[in-house]
Order: C-alpha cells, then structure tokens, then sequence
C-alpha cells in the first residue's frame, strides 16, 4: 500500500487587510498547509494562528522573504493584501527599510527602471521565479471573493449617476493603462479625484473635501493589463465608512476582477447608508 505523500506548503506573501486574512481561512477549510511571511507594519498578527507557520519580515528585506519560503519547502507563492507605497518617500527611506543584500542586487539591477506597481511587482516575481518559486493567483483558491454582476444594493443609481458611472469608467481604465490607480471619483462629468500613489481610501476622502456637498460616485475598475496575482482591486467595509464619511453616494466596480471582502457586512453597511454599489 502506497503512503500519499504530503503536498508541499503554499507560501503567502501578506500585506495589510483582510484579504490575507480571507486566504488563509479559505486554505484552512481545504486542508492546504501555508506558511506565511507577513510584512513589518502591514499584515495583522491575526494570521498568525490562521496558518502553519508565520515569519515576519521587512518591506525590503527580500533575501529573507526568499528563504522562508524556500526552508518551508514551498513551490508556489501567493500575494494577498495592500503594501503602502508611500513609505518609500519617507525621509532617509534607506535607514528606515534597511534592504538587504538580495533587495539592493534586484534594486540596482532590474531592467524596469520606473517604478510603477507593475514594474516593481514583476521584478520581484522574476526574483522568486530564480528561485524555484513560481507566483500564482491567491483568488485560484478563493475566487468567491469576486464580486458579480448586477446591482448588489437595494438603491440603483439615477439616470444622472448612471451616467457618470460611464464617464468615470473610460478615465479609471485609462488611469488604469497608465498604471497610475484603479479609481476615480466624478460628480456631474466632471473629475473631482484621481487614484495615485495614496490609495483608494484617501483619494475617496479627498474627493470629499472637494465636494462637500457630496453625492459623488466612485469608480473602481482593473487595469487593462490587469495581472491577477496581484493588486487586484478590493472593496470593503472601509471602503463603505469612507465614502458615508466623505459623501459619496455610488461605488462602481468591475465585475469578475474587484475582490469584495465581507460581502454580506458591505452590502448591509451600503444599504444602511443608502449607497449603491454596482458591478459591470
């Protein structure tokens, strides 16, 4: 009688949010073994016992990340969560991240010299890729996350809001091209904020300081290009808190590439506030 043998631990690169979270549990409720490392000052110590083994390393700390998953015996990684890119134009960024030695090589040496999402994120792929390790989508496993179709609130959106939903569309999709953000907020055709470097949640609460009459909409769709292993676009509860917060009275996703997390609490929360979410 032959012994099965164990299949080899899946590696889960973590950021901040629930959308690590939301892997791991998925992975626990199909028997699959993960280890994670989870980024200093972004993953929540909540995967800890989600997971079978957990290590924390720096943003820059590369070479660490590499072996951990590499000691563990793992052959395929995944991303999940959001790393705020803003922390590399804080003062003295060097002192502050440390990179080690695999971090400076791939740093110097990379042949994508800008440093848009997609440029930084494949060269790292590449760098684990050297290393036997093969990058997947998180959403193969969870791809429930994935909102649907249709209007998911009881309130629709009016024929005024309808209509910048399809203008705020064709901007997001090119800002999306240009692999600048996901989202843009629009009241009445015209722009109020664009997606950058900050986030969708800070660019939501600034198109509320430049709308202070509100009942703007949010658009947030994928990249044309959009690579599904990673900076899929989400939604959640913050989202919601957000735009009651700052005003907004639509959010506007695309559907089968917008990961929404905590679905029930979301649509409950929109429907409480009276927000529309719509997916198409």
């Amino acid at each position: 009688m032959s012994i099965q043998s164990k299949p080899p631990p899946i590696g889960l690169l973590a950021g901040g949010g629930r959308f690590p979270i939301a892997f791991a549990e998925k992975a626990k409720q199909l028997g699959l073994p993960v280890v994670c490392v989870g980024i200093h000052d972004e993953a929540s110590p909540d995967l800890v016992p989600l997971v079978d083994r957990f290590h924390w390393a720096g943003l820059a700390k590369l070479g660490r990340m590499i072996r951990c998953f590499k000691k563990a015996g793992c052959k395929q990684v995944v991303m999940a969560g959001k790393v705020h890119k803003v922390k590399m134009n804080t003062p003295m960024r060097w002192l502050r991240l440390l990179p080690d030695w695999r971090m400076i090589r791939f740093w110097f040496r990379r042949t994508r010299r800008d440093n848009k999402d997609d440029s930084i994120l494949l060269g790292v792929i590449e760098e684990f890729r050297m290393d036997g390790l093969d990058f997947a989508s998180a959403l193969d496993f969870c791809p429930e996350l994935l909102v649907k179709a249709g209007l998911h609130t009881r309130r629709a959106p009016s024929t005024a809001e309808s209509e910048d939903i399809d203008f705020g569309w064709m901007l997001a999709k090119e800002m999306g091209r240009l692999d600048v953000g996901q989202s843009v907020m629009v009241k009445e055709k015209a722009v109020l904020a664009v997606e950058a470097i900050e986030g969708t949640d800070q660019a939501i609460l600034r198109a509320g300081t430049l709308c202070p009459r509100g009942g703007f909409t949010v658009v947030k769709v994928a990249k044309p290009q959009q690579d599904m292993r990673f900076d899929v676009p989400t939604i959640g509860v913050k989202t919601i808190e957000n735009m009651k917060t700052s005003g907004g009275v639509v959010l506007a996703v695309e559907a089968d590439k917008t990961i929404i997390i905590d679905e029930k609490e979301v649509v409950q929360l929109a429907d409480r506030y009276g927000i529309t979410i719509l997916a198409k």
